[in-house]
């Protein structure tokens, strides 16, 4: 029966459960959950920080239209014969081993002025045999586009370009495409779901007819902006086109073809000679990015130009062309930077090619992705009910690390990606229902603290005990602690002129405020005796520092005291004026009293004698006085020794003290009045009545306000008329409360 009680009081939360689990494995089975998704990217872009390479790879080399380039050389587009003499200078002087671009050749350099040349000799000078013939020879020199072919047709230079995409409004063309890596007939009856392009922005004809090949450098971006994945094919009419980095790969290990390479129907592989190359769904390859930006090394264009370098920076390296500077617009964001150049997304794919470190999503990742969400839900729904809270923490939080591990594994030591942060997610958000409900079960259980001591201390300490509700009880036990004792000197007195609304309001204002001081020092209030106040300190709530509190409060609570006096003034009431009495011991403390009425209170020999203290204020003229055993608990603070006394029902005498406040606080003329003191009592105490009554005349002159020096002068007067007998230990007894 309780099993069954417990079932039907946690099946909210199991079918509540239930729901979460079925929406996220519908994601992992293809419903996309965009906010799901978003999280997934940030997942994967935490991973790929964590498996960057801080070392530069020294194989490839990115020549840069820069900033600096561009100011040297002037603005772009550069003049063709430029990157004639970028391209000679790079395999005849630097002796590199390929040249890819990821720049379109896509209009034609007229810059030499041939063109207006052409057009004279074509109309008004057609007939100048001279002129053609300077003109013939010229046009050798100032054609440019034809000398930029002829020195890429001499090279292993891979040419870039982009497709547009599929809408109307993107079908423009121009330029010349490379020859197809498939078509549809070479793929039979399988399909690749590559993006499809609807237009393209190619090479002039001279340039892609004299390069070894030409791919295109469209990234693929996600919905957040970042490039992740680099599509290597492109469908334009049916076509398959290779990208760059693809292009780059196969002429580089001289590859006649690239082999597709099909699971199911699915496109898994490209093989590229012997290198296969893993592609995601729509045929794309995951960038591995190396690092931040600089992974490669850069040089500026201008300084190939000018052979600036040593040829042992480029020799036999991989070059690929391309800009960094902002205003040409190559700038992309990845999940390593927001500012990334595009030209280097392009190197960090063939590097990962050509090392085989292309990461894959296999077949089976949204099954395994579902999977393990089942594991988890029906973890939380058939076992964590069951768990007590600190124990559902702890199963959560491994199985978090074990999640997180292994999918961590499978990505480093794998390459494998599978998606782990819906199944993370998945697994707080079953957490936080578990530990929200487990809140409200709890929360009822909790709330027998309040209604046992919420009467009694603050509501902080309360939050506190509400922590572990079953440690605490109201039975009795003895313990050390710090009881307080206050009253209001003469409140009968100051009460008769008011009436009994003015009386009633008067005692709720002090009473309220004082019991605000002792909270704030994490005191529990005993009880309320007419206008006297009875708290303590070390229960229900251990406190290691209970005497410091009370004597803190205690100090407080004067404070506040003078306070009151200016409001009371205001509104017509007397000013008051209390005692405050403080002592540390062993007490009884727990639930006492009859069958009738009980309460939470203390009581014990060190109880009676903080009661005591609180009486004998008024004796001495001060504020507070503590005992001896409260004193050395608190050494931080200051105290000014007043009696050794008996009080009445004790026949050991008792230190007593008037607590000043702390060390820090007390000013040089307190320290140095508190010396005379103390030696004026040791003189005292030794019967040396002439030196201890020249120090208490010194000190009563010097501190009119304080009634205990004109005492002692009344009781060395006393002592020296009528001598006390040998057995006297220099204490004072009273004999009344």
């Amino acid at each position: 029966m309780p099993h069954l009680a417990k079932l039907q009081q946690q099946l909210p939360l199991i079918l509540l459960s239930l729901f979460v689990l079925i929406i996220f494995i519908a994601h992992a089975a293809g419903l996309d959950l965009r906010v799901l998704q978003q999280m997934e990217n940030h997942a994967f872009d935490l991973r790929m920080q964590l498996s960057t390479i801080d070392k530069p790879d020294p194989r490839f080399v990115i020549v840069d239209i820069d900033e600096k380039s561009l100011e040297i050389k002037g603005r772009w587009p550069w003049s063709r014969n430029k990157l004639e003499q970028l391209i000679d200078n790079l395999f005849e002087y630097y002796q590199v081993q390929q040249v890819g671009f990821d720049i379109v050749f896509a209009e034609p350099d007229t810059s030499s002025g041939l063109k207006i040349l052409e057009d004279l000799g074509a109309d008004q000078l057609r007939l100048n045999q001279e002129f053609q013939s300077v003109l013939t020879e010229l046009s050798k020199t100032l054609d440019y586009d034809r000398r930029l072919a002829i020195s890429i047709s001499k090279r292993p230079v891979v040419l870039g370009y982009y497709f547009n995409k599929s809408s109307e409004l993107d079908r423009q063309i121009s330029g010349t495409l490379p020859q197809p890596t498939f078509t549809n007939e070479s793929l039979g009856n399988k399909t690749i779901p590559a993006p499809e392009a609807g237009g393209y922005g190619a090479n002039l004809a001279i340039f892609q007819e004299q390069a070894l090949a030409a791919g295109h450098f469209n990234p693929h971006i996600d919905d957040d902006g970042i490039i992740r994945r680099v599509p290597l094919l492109y469908n334009f009419k049916g076509d398959y086109y290779e990208s760059l980095s693809l292009a780059m790969v196969r002429t580089l290990v001289n590859a006649d073809r690239i082999e597709p390479q099909f699971s199911d129907e699915k496109l898994e592989w490209l093989k590229v000679g012997n290198y296969r190359i893993p592609v995601t769904e729509g045929g794309m390859a995951i960038v591995p990015y190396r690092g931040k930006q600089g992974s490669f090394p850069y040089i500026p264009a201008t300084d190939i130009l000018d052979r600036k370098p040593g040829k042992s920076v480029l020799e036999n390296t991989i070059v690929m062309v391309g800009t960094s500077a902002p205003g040409l617009f190559d700038l992309r964001s990845t999940p390593l930077q927001s500012s990334f150049p595009g030209v280097e997304i392009h190197v960090n794919l063939i590097a990962g090619m050509l090392d085989q470190r292309i990461m894959k999503m296999p077949e089976l990742s949204n099954a395994i992705e579902a999977l393990t969400m089942l594991i988890v839900g029906l973890l939380f729904i058939l076992l964590m009910p069951v768990l007590t809270p600190f124990w559902t923490l702890i199963t959560s939080a491994l199985l978090f690390l074990i999640l997180l591990a292994s999918n961590l594994a499978a990505w480093f030591i794998l390459d494998h990606v599978i998606p782990i942060a819906p199944v993370l997610i998945l697994l707080l958000i079953l957490f936080l229902f578990n530990m929200s409900f487990g809140f409200f079960i709890e929360r009822s259980r909790k709330a027998q603290i309040t209604g046992l001591f919420g009467q009694y201390v603050p509501p902080e300490l309360v939050d506190e005990m509400s922590d572990n509700p079953d440690s605490f009880t109201r039975e009795a036990n003895e313990r050390e602690m710090t009881v307080l004792f206050s009253d209001v000197r003469g409140f009968t007195t100051l009460s008769e002129g008011l009436n009994p609304k003015e009386l009633s309001d008067m005692m709720n204002e002090f009473l309220t405020a004082f019991t605000t001081v002792i909270h704030r020092h994490r005191g529990t209030i005993d009880k309320y005796m007419g206008d006297a106040i009875m708290a303590f300190w070390g229960a229900p709530l251990s406190d290691p520092e209970h005497a410091q509190h009370a004597v803190e409060a205690s100090l407080d609570m004067i404070k506040r005291m003078y306070e009151l006096h200016e409001e009371f003034s205001q509104r017509g009431w007397p000013a008051l004026k209390i005692g405050v009495g403080i002592n540390t011991g062993t007490m009884s403390v727990g639930n006492m009293g009859s069958e009738f009425r009980m309460a939470y209170t203390v009581i014990g020999d060190s109880v009676n004698l903080g009661s005591r203290l609180e009486g004998l204020t008024k004796q001495y003229g001060v504020d507070a006085l503590v005992s001896e055993s409260t004193r050395n608990m608190v050494p931080d603070h200051a105290f000014r020794e007043i009696d050794l006394v008996r009080v009445k029902g004790k026949h050991d005498p008792v230190a007593i003290y008037e607590p000043l406040g702390h060390r820090d606080t007390i000013q040089n003329k307190t320290f140095n009045e508190l010396d005379l003191h103390q030696r004026a009592i040791d003189a005292y105490r030794k019967r040396e009545w002439d030196k201890a009554k020249e120090l208490f005349r010194t000190l009563a002159l010097q501190f009119k306000q304080r009634n205990i020096y004109s005492l002692y002068l009344e009781r060395i007067q006393f002592f020296t008329d009528n001598p006390p007998g040998e057995d006297w230990d220099g204490a004072f007894t009273f004999t009344i409360k």
